[in-house]
């Protein structure tokens, strides 16, 4: 079912936006979601696999390309407009939108200079078969959301050492390591956005970003990772042994890393906490249409008050965390990186998915016993939920550096 949103300034282009979303969302997203679910990590990306179906029908409408503007072959919308459609995609699944969009990094694209735009940026807008397909690898075993916190003391911490190291050697940097299992898409992908270190005199402020073609030599792959929940989501190691990469490939070096990183995450997190809004949002519908048919102790589940007083916190917590979330979203997808604030990303990723965790475990509350087979999707998206609590950094580590911000910036003027 679609929401009522209380936006006033609402026009008509951003109404067909939302609604062509929900009805791919509804008729394609959703039931490809589950099919995906119920199969082994490996059956999700064969070449027969419905997933492949998705992304193909995604591109086709452009839903891969959506935060890029027209210049480089984008549709061109306001972050506003992305809002509503993330959240829309999201409701049908939380973990198939993610996989859009860690497909070609659109802050890091934008920020790329015009021989990357070229070679990567503009083939990928122009792609509509699904054939190319990237990601963006950051945490390695032993290093996860510390890779984030940038501005954070520990992340200038030189005693910490990273898995995954370039150094440079004439005109070509020499990669060598591995990210984890958690790169998203690292199975499929055929493109890379990596985060490597280069000065570890800096810790993981001395990294650098690259972004390059995964048909080099030395680069290897591991197996798809199985997982609790965003079960349509590949994810997977990536190796490097001496992979050899030309230092025009290098986007930002250890200079400009840190600013570069935190400029990145004030525009992904607020954006993986609209998503967790689709995905509450989905529960809070899921519950209502449950509980309007669903009969104990001689009436309708919805007629009970305390299962009017559960769906009404439902509701506020969706309803809130959506106005936090699209806010955050919009403020630093509009302002140039100077401008963002890491801070509201943080909280609006940590509330939104928060949200998520809440809603969804109180829809199987309301299922009852129901909430917990696998006849209905409730359980589904509290696996799913679970998993964006550590999504783009646990809530934790991430709750930790945004009040290292606010401690030293807050509040703010102008």
């Amino acid at each position: 079912m679609t929401y009522f949103d209380l936006n006033l300034s609402l026009t008509d282009e951003d109404r067909d936006l939302k609604a062509a979303a929900y009805t791919f969302a509804k008729e394609v997203m959703r039931p490809i979601s589950i099919e995906l679910d119920r199969m082994s990590p490996e059956e999700v990306i064969a070449p027969e696999s419905p997933y492949w179906d998705f992304i193909r029908r995604a591109y086709t409408l452009g839903y891969h390309k959506l935060p890029f503007p027209d210049v480089f072959g984008g549709p061109g919308l306001s972050p506003f407009q992305i809002s509503l459609v993330m959240e829309e995609l999201a409701w049908g699944s939380f973990g198939m939108t993610l996989a859009l969009n860690t497909t070609l990094d659109a802050a890091v694209a934008m920020g790329s200079t015009p021989e990357h735009i070229q070679e990567f940026t503009i083939p990928y807008c122009a792609c509509t078969d699904g054939s190319v397909v990237g990601s963006w690898a950051i945490t390695e075993p032993d290093h996860g959301t510390d890779t984030l916190m940038a501005g954070y003391p520990s992340f200038r911490d030189p005693t910490i050492k990273a898995q995954c190291r370039a150094r440079l050697d004439g005109d070509e940097y020499v990669i060598n390591g591995q990210k984890a299992a958690w790169v998203s898409g690292g199975t499929v992908a055929k493109s890379v956005l990596l985060m490597c270190q280069i000065d570890s005199a800096q810790g993981h402020a001395g990294s650098g970003m690259f972004i390059f073609s995964l048909d080099r030599p030395g680069v290897s792959k591991g197996k798809p990772l199985d997982k609790l929940g965003t079960r349509e989501l590949n994810q997977g190691e990536i190796f490097f042994d001496d992979v050899r990469v030309p230092k025009e490939y290098l986007v930002v070096g250890p200079d400009g890393y840190e600013g570069a990183l935190a400029a990145h995450l004030s525009l992904t997190t607020p954006m993986v906490g609209l998503w967790a809004v689709g995905l509450a949002r989905a529960a809070l519908d899921e519950t209502l249409a449950y509980a309007r048919q669903r009969e104990q102790g001689g009436k309708l589940l919805i007629d009970h008050p305390n299962v009017q007083q559960a769906v009404f916190d439902m509701f506020r917590r969706v309803e809130a965390a959506r106005q936090l979330c699209r806010a955050a979203f919009v403020y630093n997808w509009s302002s140039p990186p100077e401008k963002r604030l890491p801070e509201y990303g943080f909280a609006a990723k940590t509330f939104g998915t928060q949200t998520s965790l809440d809603v969804t475990s109180q829809a199987i509350q309301i299922f009852g016993g129901n909430g917990i087979s696998k006849e209905y999707i409730i359980e589904k998206l509290f696996r799913d939920a679970r998993t964006t609590m550590i999504c783009d950094g646990s809530n934790e580590s991430l709750s930790i550096a945004g009040g290292h911000a606010v401690a030293r910036s807050y509040p703010r003027n102008g």
